[in-house]
């Protein structure tokens, strides 16, 4: 396709440059391997040519500990089933501790605080020792040992960093639901894993009003069979208890070593999910190494944060950019955490705790900026923001006024806009100190991240929309998902499109750059303000609840910069009609069942849902026409059971403003 007006918004300075955590890994490349690299586009090349030294690299630049070292870097190049690191003894939470360990520097933050129930709090990294290797020893007294599944059902708060990192200290495999997500939602995930504990709140705080979920926690504690020990961290009632629970507080006032168990560069680290279309949420397995090289690399060389950074990327406990947010510890930085609504009282939430914590690093999900913006929010006027150096932007594409915004209303900082997955717990493309931003463009791929822009027959694109699909294995891949014994849910999910190359579901393209633009999803996950879910479980609700509702269909129309508009499409059972206290009722159910952030925008009555001949919903088909493409491109009528029903969606028009 023809070049674009490039419109360049921001450019680091020498002095930017030179002090960044990239720069410095490549005088080392220089110093230590004879590498030198003109740019930041002949490094990514190398990266991707020569993966094995690469990634040898990343563990020596990074001194990773390790208590026996690996015999091999990656045994054979494909896709999936590639083994790192063979021989390597580590632990994903012996990394975080190697930092601000005696003296003064201990007494450093480790994590600040703040939530609509509680007021700015700091958490030392003598504090946080403390508190992890007391809650390890509690883990450990009740039997948990490696391998063992430790459950959370947890706001973004302090303890629920103690815990992952307690749980990852004894090689136990995490798992974490936020509790806004109903009991449905969480039991489709947890009990897939069979967990032996579970860590959980008695209520939160949200937008002002209060949550008690007591109730669900019961339901949690009496649907999970395997479960033998419950964990009650009183936060919205102070005096809240449980019957045979244990105290948050009792588990953390141990006076102990701490201790790391060491495993193996595969051994779990934890499970997190990513659902498909139907059926349940796929619960994927991400290693200690891998997890852990990749966010090494990504928050230090990407993202360019390091000992004196406080980090912030808002985020609830069920989104993957908690794990990501954890990982700042990996580079010694000071993670920035906030509970609640980000828009409540005002949009200026976030950037004030930004302003009392100085912080550098201010990350959210894109649809945050563009609130911002459309509300005329200007935070350099309301806020002291000159600590800050970088503003994160993922989970869906970041319009190019939001660029514009962030740079005027903001400030002089690096637009570090990002897109990656729950899928490898990283960013496919991102941030780049050394390079300009664009607006509108994510500055590089990833290094040791071989991405391109495929078309259907498999072709690289040059600057042009195609497929998103990695050509070479990460270390954070997936290393299954749990139970899939034969691996066919995996390769369903990466590898059927391309045999042995990652898809991984988004449209994308590669610009004369080096730099990338992500126009949406290529398949039917609803990535809803940055939170995933499948459509499965939203019919699940609808269908399965409602008996007024015999059929739905719900597409996301965000594409192209357009803002994500969620229409669910339902056809009525005989005799029945769609009213506003039916819609009401809907939206409920889901907001209270599976996530606030999946709620319909609008909720239309249909006279039939198109089908394949086999019965599958049109889902992909329909909502390529519904965002523009031509009926002849879009559908196969001829693959169709029902080709009459494509009349009402032809003609349809969002209500979107």
């Amino acid at each position: 396709m023809a070049e674009q007006p490039v419109e360049i918004i921001w450019q680091p300075s020498d002095a930017r440059i030179q002090a960044s955590r990239l720069y410095d890994y490549m005088q080392w490349l220089a110093r230590e391997r004879g590498l030198t690299f003109d740019d930041y586009e002949s490094l990514w090349q190398w990266s991707v040519d020569h993966l094995e030294d690469f990634w040898a690299s990343i563990w020596s630049y990074f001194d990773v500990r390790q208590h026996a070292p690996y015999t091999r870097v990656l045994d054979q190049s494909v896709m999936p089933g590639a083994r790192w690191f063979d021989g390597a003894q580590l632990n994903f939470a012996e990394q975080a501790f190697r930092f601000h360990r005696d003296g003064e520097a201990a007494q450093r933050p480790a994590i600040m605080s703040r939530s609509e129930l509680r007021g700015l709090e700091t958490m030392s990294w003598a504090e946080l020792e403390r508190q992890v290797a007391s809650f390890a020893h509690a883990l450990r007294d009740m039997g948990v040992v490696s391998g063992d599944r430790v459950v959370s059902y947890l706001p973004n708060l302090p303890e629920a960093i103690v815990a992952f990192l307690a749980c990852a200290s004894l090689g136990a495999i995490w798992s974490s639901c936020s509790p806004d997500m109903g009991s449905n939602s969480v039991l489709d995930r947890f009990r897939q894993i069979e967990p032996k504990v579970l860590i959980a709140v008695d209520g939160y705080r949200y937008g002002g009003r209060d949550h008690d979920r007591r109730t669900v926690v019961a339901e949690l504690r009496a649907s999970l069979p395997t479960l033998e020990q419950l964990i009650i961290q009183p936060y919205l009632d102070p005096e809240a208890r449980f019957e045979n629970a244990h105290d948050w507080h009792a588990l953390v006032a141990h006076d102990v070593a701490l201790s790391f168990t060491p495993v193996a560069f595969d051994h779990p680290l934890w499970v997190v999910y990513s659902s498909g279309t139907t059926g349940m949420p796929k619960p994927i397995v991400h290693g200690h190494g891998g997890a852990l090289l990749e966010t090494l690399k990504g928050h230090a060389l990407q993202l360019d944060l390091g000992e004196h950074d406080r980090f912030m990327w808002f985020s609830t406990t069920g989104w993957i950019m908690w794990n990501s947010q954890i990982g700042g510890l990996l580079v010694g930085a000071t993670v920035c955490i906030y509970d609640g609504n980000p828009g409540y009282p005002d949009l200026a939430t976030l950037w004030r705790f930004a302003e009392e914590t100085q912080m550098t690093f201010f990350g959210a999900g894109a649809a945050y900026f563009t609130g911002c913006r459309k509300a005329g929010l200007v935070p350099r006027e309301c806020v002291d923001l000159h600590h800050l150096r970088s503003v994160g932007s993922t989970g869906s594409p970041l319009p190019a006024d939001a660029y514009r915004w962030i740079m005027d209303a903001v400030g002089d900082v690096m637009i570090a806009a990002i897109s990656g997955g729950t899928d490898i717990a990283a960013a496919f493309v991102g941030s780049c100190p050394i390079k300009p931003v664009v607006v509108g463009e994510m500055q590089a791929r990833g290094l040791g991240i071989a991405v391109y822009a495929f078309d259907d027959d498999g072709q690289a694109l040059d600057d042009a929309v195609g497929e998103l699909v990695v050509t070479q294995p990460m270390p954070s891949m997936p290393l299954y998902f749990w139970n899939d014994t034969d691996g066919s849910r995996l390769h369903g999910s990466y590898f059927d499109t391309y045999p042995g190359i990652w898809r991984h579901g988004d449209w994308i393209r590669i610009t004369p750059r080096g730099g990338a633009v992500i126009y949406g999803r290529s398949d039917t996950t609803i990535n809803r303000h940055g939170v995933r879910m499948g459509s499965g479980e939203i019919y699940a609700v609808v269908e399965g609840q409602f008996d007024a509702i015999s059929d739905s269909l719900i597409v996301d129309l965000e594409y192209l910069g357009r803002a994500s508009w969620l229409a669910l499409f339902v056809v009525m059972a005989e005799g029945v009609s769609l009213d506003d206290t039916l819609r009401a009722e809907i939206r409920d159910a889901i907001r209270r069942q599976l996530s606030p952030r999946h709620t319909p925008d609008e909720i239309v009555a249909v006279e039939a849902v198109p089908r394949t001949l086999t019965g599958k919903k049109m889902e992909l088909p329909i909502k390529k026409l519904l965002l523009g493409m031509d009926e002849e491109n879009a559908v196969s009528r001829d693959a169709m059971a029902n080709p009459d029903s494509l009349a009402f969606f032809r003609n349809y028009r969002p209500a979107v403003a």
